[in-house]
C-alpha cells in the first residue's frame, strides 16, 4: 500500500484534475468560510432525515432485504435496521434509503443529490477502515464535515462543467452520472490519500458514471440509481487506496474522457465546460450554494407547478374552494421539467411514478393543499376525487420557455364558470427562497418524529450540529444503527 503521508503528486498538475486532486488534499477546515459550515452541517441533519423516514419504505425494504440474502453481515451499518453490511452495499442502500422518498437535497442548477452520495459513502468509509489492524482508528466531526464540503462542492462543479440540467433533457440520470467523482474525493478526502491516490479514485469513480432517466416512470431502482454512484465512488478510493491505479486526467482526455464522453449529444456549444471544474476553486463555494432543500416529497420538476398552484389558492380562495369547478389546468415548462415530469400517467400508478409526475402533484395540490409524504400511501393515490383532477391536467413544452431558464413554468386554470387565472415561476421556490437553517431544523423534527422516539431525535440533532466537537462520527452512527418506523404504514 502507498504510505499516503507522502504527498505523491498528480500526473499533471497544471490540468483540471491535478489542480482538483491538489486541492482536495491540501484544503483544511479553517479555509471554509463559517457560513458554509454552518450551513453544510444542516443539509447534513436534512440527509439523515431523509434516511431514516426512507430505511422501512416498502420499497426500501424489498432492496435490503434482496442485499441481505446476497451476503451475510458486514461492519457497516445499515440505518435503520439494526443490522450490518459490507461497506459498498451500506453505502448502496443507504443512499437508497435517503433518496427513498423524493424529499431529499437537489442542486439548483447542476441536479444531483448530494446528501445520497456524499454521506453514504463517507459513513461506509469511515466504518470499514476502522476494521482489523486500524480498529482504534477514529474519523472526528471535523473531517466529517470537510470531506463533506469537498464532496458537495466537487459534485456541483462537475454538473456545472455538463450543463447541468441539460443532461436530463437528454434522457441522463444526471445525478447519477455526476456523483461517482464528488463521491471519490470526499471519501479520498477523509482518509488522507495522496492527490496521485485521488486523481486514481477519480479516474476509476468516472468510468463506472451512468444512469438512465426512463427509470423514474415506475421502477424501483429509480430510488438505487444514486446509490450506484455512492458505492462506485467509494469503491474507487478504497481500491486507490491500496495502490490500485485509475484513469489519469480522466476530466480532460480528448477520447474517452469523462467530459467529451458525456458531452457527446449535447445541443450546447461547447459541449461541455471544462473550467467550470476549478475556476476560483477554494476561493468562490457557488457549487455548495446551489444544493438546496426540498419543501415538497416530489421530483424538482414538480415544485414550479405546486408553487403556482399554491400562489393561486392563496390569491383566489373563493375559485379553488371547490376543485370539481376546474375546467382543466395547463402546465407550460422549459423543456428539462417537462421531459422529466410531464409523462402521461394512469391508474394503476405507485409511489415511484406518482412522485416522478407533474400531472399528479399538481393534482394533489389542488385538492390537499400539501404534497407530502401522506399523498403517496397507495390508499391517498387510488382516491377516485383526485384522478377526476389528474384526468384535467395537462402538460406543455413551450420552446419559447427554454429561452427564459431552465425551469420556467407557466400554469393556467380554467374553471367552469369564470375566468382562467394565471401564474408563471422562473424557478422552484427552493432555488429562489432556499430554506433557512431554522425551516431545515424544523423539518428535520418533522421526519424524525415519524420515526423515532424525541430522545434520539434531539441526541443526534445536537451530535450533527455541533460535528466539530465530536470527537468520532459512530456516536451518530450508533443513534442511527436502531430499527426505525415506517413512516407511511396505514394500519
Amino acid at each position: 500500500m502507498i504510505d499516503n503521508t507522502v504527498r505523491a503528486p498528480p500526473s499533471d498538475s497544471s490540468g483540471v484534475t491535478g489542480k482538483i486532486c491538489d486541492w482536495v488534499y491540501s484544503v483544511e477546515l479553517k479555509d471554509i468560510p463559517e457560513e458554509i459550515k454552518t450551513h453544510t452541517k444542516y443539509l447534513i441533519l436534512d440527509g439523515i432525515a431523509c434516511a431514516v423516514v426512507g430505511a422501512q419504505l416498502p420499497w426500501s425494504k424489498t432492496a435490503t432485504n434482496a442485499l441481505f440474502k446476497m451476503e451475510g453481515p458486514g461492519d457497516c451499518t445499515v440505518i435503520g435496521w439494526d443490522r450490518c453490511i459490507s461497506p459498498l452495499n451500506a453505502a448502496l442502500i443507504n443512499s437508497t434509503f435517503i433518496q427513498g422518498f423524493e424529499l431529499d437535497d437537489v442542486h439548483a442548477d447542476a441536479p444531483w443529490h448530494a446528501n445520497s452520495i456524499i454521506l453514504p459513502s463517507l459513513f461506509a468509509a469511515a466504518e470499514h477502515s476502522r476494521q482489523g489492524e486500524d480498529q482504534h482508528r477514529a474519523f472526528d466531526g471535523k473531517s466529517f464535515l470537510l470531506s463533506t464540503i469537498v464532496g458537495f462542492e466537487i459534485g456541483s462543479r462537475v454538473g456545472h462543467a455538463l450543463h447541468g440540467s441539460e443532461m436530463l433533457s437528454r434522457g441522463w440520470h444526471s445525478g447519477a452520472v455526476f456523483g461517482p467523482p464528488a463521491a471519490a474525493v470526499a471519501v479520498s478526502k477523509m482518509l488522507n490519500l495522496s492527490p496521485e491516490q485521488t486523481e486514481d479514485a477519480i479516474g476509476t469513480a468516472c468510468t463506472q458514471a451512468c444512469g438512465l432517466m426512463s427509470a423514474q416512470y415506475e421502477s424501483m431502482s429509480k430510488r438505487m440509481q444514486h446509490g450506484f454512484a455512492a458505492r462506485n465512488g467509494l469503491f474507487a478510493a478504497l481500491m486507490s487506496k491500496e495502490s490500485y491505479t485509475g484513469i489519469d486526467k480522466v476530466f480532460e482526455r480528448p477520447y474517452g474522457g469523462y467530459l467529451s464522453t458525456f458531452g457527446q449529444g449535447s445541443a450546447k456549444d461547447p459541449t461541455y465546460l471544462t473550467e467550470k471544474l476549478v475556476t476560483d476553486l477554494g476561493e468562490s463555494w457557488r457549487g455548495l450554494d446551489g444544493i438546496k432543500v426540498k419543501p415538497y416529497a416530489s421530483m424538482i420538476a414538480t415544485h414550479s407547478p405546486i408553487d403556482c398552484i399554491a400562489a393561486l389558492q392563496a390569491r383566489y380562495p373563493n375559485e379553488f374552494a371547490n376543485p370539481s369547478s376546474i375546467r382543466n389546468v395547463i402546465i407550460e415548462q422549459s423543456k428539462a421539467p417537462h421531459a422529466h415530469g410531464g409523462q402521461e400517467v394512469k391508474r394503476p400508478l405507485n409511489a415511484v411514478g406518482a412522485q416522478m409526475s407533474t400531472r399528479y402533484t399538481t393534482a394533489v395540490q389542488l385538492l390537499d393543499r400539501v404534497v407530502l409524504m401522506d399523498q403517496f400511501n397507495a390508499t391517498n393515490i387510488s382516491r377516485e376525487s383526485l384522478w377526476e383532477i389528474v384526468d384535467k391536467v395537462d402538460c406543455v413544452w413551450n420552446p419559447e420557455f427554454d429561452e427564459k431558464s431552465a425551469w420556467y413554468t407557466r400554469v393556467t386554470v380554467v374553471f367552469e364558470d369564470g375566468p382562467a387565472v394565471v401564474k408563471e415561476a422562473s424557478q422552484p421556490s427552493t432555488y429562489g427562497s432556499p430554506l433557512s437553517n431554522e425551516r431545515i431544523r424544523k423539518k428535520w423534527s418533522m421526519l424524525a418524529d415519524s420515526v423515532m422516539d424525541a430522545d434520539k431525535r434531539d441526541a443526534i440533532e445536537a451530535l450533527v450540529l455541533n460535528l466539530e466537537t465530536v470527537e468520532d462520527i459512530d456516536e451518530i452512527l450508533q443513534l442511527l444503527s436502531g430499527k426505525v418506523k415506517n413512516p407511511i404504514e396505514t394500519n
